[in-house]
């Protein structure tokens, strides 16, 4: 590593993410956890090269269901990780203005994931859920409530020819629109492609105007789908990058992958592509790998991370993205209902994540309640409300710093599109005034106004 900065960032978040059992390297969601991106060409640190990691990688790591402790320990022994996360907070203090900022944030956040790892090895104390939301979003917990959304969506149901009178009815009206607009795996790929195109068209006459010249021919959405089977997740997008163009400039690459037996509508599927795709995660990652490459921004944008205030501000961006496909603000405002129903309830299905950790890790609630409450009060489908209220909420760390990000995230980006305008945000957004987070993104704004 060619600096102290990057030898301490770099060993701080793939020492977590190694601990984690997550794989930055591995082409696949079902391998990566905590770091997803490596794409700066920087060499490996220890952290990932050292023989004892690809160990601890291989076990699962600290959330495995059987731990490797000689393994973690040995590892724990050779690697620096904490002091490597001090270094980094240290260099984030030296650095100040807007870059320290997000960089204390995420060494904040690292400090909370070492402190749920050593809960999970019996060598510290538990951590209180309140510091890991405070951690991932700078939010105290709060309940969702879906009120609002649930009454709209039986409003748009009705007027599609699915009435309701009660809850039961309501589920039932949702299952059966869901059915009746249902995406035949076996025509994703096809799908994905017309999505794509759909959204990078639009992406184009309502994003890309609002963006410095230089990002204009940065290609938004070089991605492949891939359909795997018995997935935990209901998709992951693995943004790679590593691929290089003649010139040596970077071919901006990645892949999604989809659950194989997720019950989704055309107007969800809608949803998910301009989430995951354009001009959501895939579009935030490569302006970055471009302006990164371009030397605008720092070492930090090329190893970007889960359970971060960053990662809750793109969860932001991707929840908030097919509005900004459409240049739009509001649900209401888009032209076609089934799209507004969609996007409602991949709305109130992050609402139901935000749920699922706050009841979990908040309230004690047990699992076969929790799933009931996602089900009945968040519309959500039997195989979602079973993945959020099990594998994903009480999972150690995705169920309490994780999860609520997306509710956050997806909340603060809409307040400031209302209170923006686009040529003012979106530069900010994407990383144009430097890489900002879910904290430090409201003051770079205030600077660039006043």
């Amino acid at each position: 590593m060619p600096d102290s900065f990057e030898l301490a960032a770099g060993n701080a978040i793939l020492g977590i993410d190694t601990l984690w059992g997550g794989d930055v390297l591995c082409a696949s969601g079902t391998g990566r956890f905590i770091a997803d991106s490596w794409f700066s060409d920087v060499p490996l640190p220890e952290s990932y090269t050292h023989p004892l990691a690809a160990r601890v990688r291989a076990s699962g790591g600290v959330s495995a269901k059987l731990l490797d402790r000689q393994a973690i320990q040995e590892y724990l022994a050779a690697i620096e990780i904490l002091p490597s996360i001090r270094r980094l907070a240290a260099e984030a203090e030296a650095i100040g203005g807007a870059r320290g900022a997000y960089l204390s944030g995420l060494a904040l956040c690292f400090e909370v994931m070492w402190d749920l790892a050593m809960e999970l090895l019996d060598l510290g104390v538990p951590v209180p859920y309140e510091r890991c939301v405070v951690g991932s979003t700078g939010r105290i917990p709060e309940p969702s409530d879906p009120a609002e959304k649930r009454a709209r969506v039986a409003e748009l149901l009705a007027r599609v020819g699915f009435p309701s009178r009660n809850t039961e009815e309501l589920l039932a009206a949702v299952d059966g629109w869901r059915r009746a607009l249902m995406v035949p795996m076996a025509a994703v790929k096809m799908l994905g492609s017309m999505a794509i195109s759909y959204f990078d068209a639009l992406s184009a006459r309502h994003v890309v105007p609002h963006l410095p010249p230089e990002l204009h021919s940065v290609p938004r959405a070089n991605i492949e789908f891939l359909p795997i089977r018995d997935a935990w997740f209901s998709g992951s997008m693995n943004y790679l990058g590593r691929s290089r163009r003649a010139d040596g400039s970077p071919d901006y690459e990645a892949t999604y992958e989809i659950n194989a037996s997720l019950a989704i509508s055309v107007p969800e599927f809608l949803q998910l592509v301009s989430h995951e795709v354009v001009p959501g995660h895939v579009t935030t990652f490569a302006y970055l790998q471009n302006l990164y490459w371009r030397g605008e921004v720092g070492f930090e944008a090329s190893v970007l991370t889960m359970n971060t205030r960053a990662a809750a501000l793109f969860e932001g961006i991707a929840n908030n993205a097919i509005l900004m496909a459409h240049g739009v603000t509001e649900v209401a405002d888009l032209a076609d209902q089934d799209e507004q129903i969609g996007v409602l309830l991949a709305l109130l299905q992050d609402d139901a994540k935000n749920q699922a950790s706050y009841l979990t890790w908040g309230e004690g609630m047990p699992q076969p309640e929790v799933a009931r409450v996602l089900r009945d009060q968040f519309l959500v489908s039997p195989e979602r409300a079973d993945k959020l209220s099990g594998a994903w909420g009480r999972h150690p760390l995705l169920g309490r710093m994780y999860l609520p990000a997306y509710r956050a995230g997806t909340l603060k980006v809409a307040d400031l599109r209302r209170r923006y305008s686009s040529a003012e945000f979106l530069p900010v957004l994407y990383g144009c005034a430097g890489l900002v987070d879910l904290t430090t993104i409201d003051s770079v704004l205030e600077s660039r106004r006043g």
